[in-house]
């Protein structure tokens, strides 16, 4: 059975098959955007293995370490001790929406109930440092969203997340960590996380296990809720919040932002009542957030998602790429995020070309992979 799959076919990889993508995705230079072209170029990640050192020489680049074998299995094995497992892009519990987000993670480690990850979702976030207001508000979003049959998505951290999580765990809620899913922040949540994962609710990661997360990490975390979620509710943000790091990628993602209103005196608000003025959508209750998802929750299941698809022209174009190709590439390129379409039409060269060069470029380090397909020079 092949490393690459089609959801749409119920297939789960095999224990080895996920071994070889964790593999892929732990070795460095290989990003979520660059996993996914080598699978749709050599359709296995046994086979984009192989590939990685002459890839990586073409571009200019020293070799290339592969993550080593034991110590992804030794992370396997760790996993599965602590009552948990990896989720690979493409099987059926990888979260639906997701899979249509900018740069899906192509593993995700989860402990608790991996079906939970397969509903419909929407996030909560807010401040952390929320007021007594805010926080009754957010249970009360919390469980008439989670009462209509949505999954309620956070990132366990203080305030508006923890009582997002709180209000939801009866009907159903997923926290997202900026570390290794072993490595609980903030640590007095240990309550709330055992809750959380004896109630059929869950908790996952991108991140190694044991990985620390760091401050850069917690866009990461950011991007993967607003991914997982049809729509995201902000709940007190401050001018400067990370809540509008996350309503910022929602909406670059094409996810629903809605924002609660507060007051214009609470620095807590300024936050949200801006994003009421860049046009997110008023919140005043749950139901307001339910019946402007309801079209899209319809939809929803009518999307389907295969790392099969490709835009790749593979007839033989690899054995004609030569230096000066990948010069004229390099001479398009500058630190400002360009999209590839465009890069393709400037430089003239096959779409499948580009893709090569750019995937050579990215394993050597020397480019930067941008949301809405763009791409720059590192």
């Amino acid at each position: 059975m092949s490393d690459a799959l089609a959801p749409t076919a119920g297939i789960r990889l095999a224990d080895e098959q996920k071994l070889a993508w964790l593999r892929l995705i732990r070795t460095p230079r290989v990003g979520p955007a660059t996993f996914i072209d080598l699978i749709r170029r050599f359709g296995t990640a046994s086979e984009a293995l192989n590939a990685l050192p002459d890839l990586a020489a073409k571009a200019g680049a020293k070799a290339i370490k592969v993550a080593d074998a034991d110590i992804a299995k030794r992370e396997m094995d760790a996993l599965t001790r602590g009552g948990g497992d990896f989720v690979c892009l493409g099987e059926p519990d990888y979260p639906p929406a997701l899979r249509f987000g900018d740069r899906p993670p192509p593993v995700l480690a989860i402990r608790g109930d991996r079906t939970a990850l397969g509903r419909d979702a929407v996030a909560i976030v807010g401040s952390r440092n929320a007021s007594v207001a805010g926080l009754k508000l957010t249970a009360q979003f919390a469980r008439d969203i989670g009462s209509s049959d949505y999954l309620i998505v956070s990132g366990l951290a203080r305030g508006v997340d923890s009582a997002a999580h709180k209000a939801s765990i009866e009907t159903g809620t997923v926290a997202v960590f900026a570390g290794g899913v072993d490595h609980l922040y903030p640590p007095e949540n240990g309550p709330l996380l055992d809750a959380i994962l004896a109630t059929g609710g869950a908790a996952i990661s991108e991140m190694p296990l044991g990985f620390k997360p760091r401050a850069q990490d917690f866009p990461r975390r950011n991007r993967i809720v607003a991914g997982m979620a049809m729509g995201l509710v902000v709940v007190e943000a401050a001018k400067r919040s990370g809540s509008l790091i996350s309503a910022r990628l929602a909406n670059e993602m094409g996810r629903q932002v809605f924002a609660v209103p507060g007051s214009p005196l609470d620095p807590r608000s300024e936050g949200t009542n801006h994003l009421i003025r860049q046009g997110a959508e008023l919140a005043r209750n749950g139901a307001d957030v339910v019946a402007a998802l309801q079209p899209l929750t319809d939809a929803q299941g009518q999307l389907s998602y295969s790392l099969n698809d490709s835009d790749y022209e593979t007839d033989g174009y690899e054995d004609n790429l030569n230096q000066s190709d990948r010069e004229k590439l390099q001479r398009s390129l500058s630190h400002a995020p360009v999209d590839i379409d465009d890069l393709i039409r400037h430089t003239d060269l096959p779409a499948g070309a580009v893709q090569m060069l750019l995937l050579e470029m990215d394993l050597a380090g020397t480019i930067e992979r941008h949301s809405g397909n763009r791409v720059s020079l590192a």
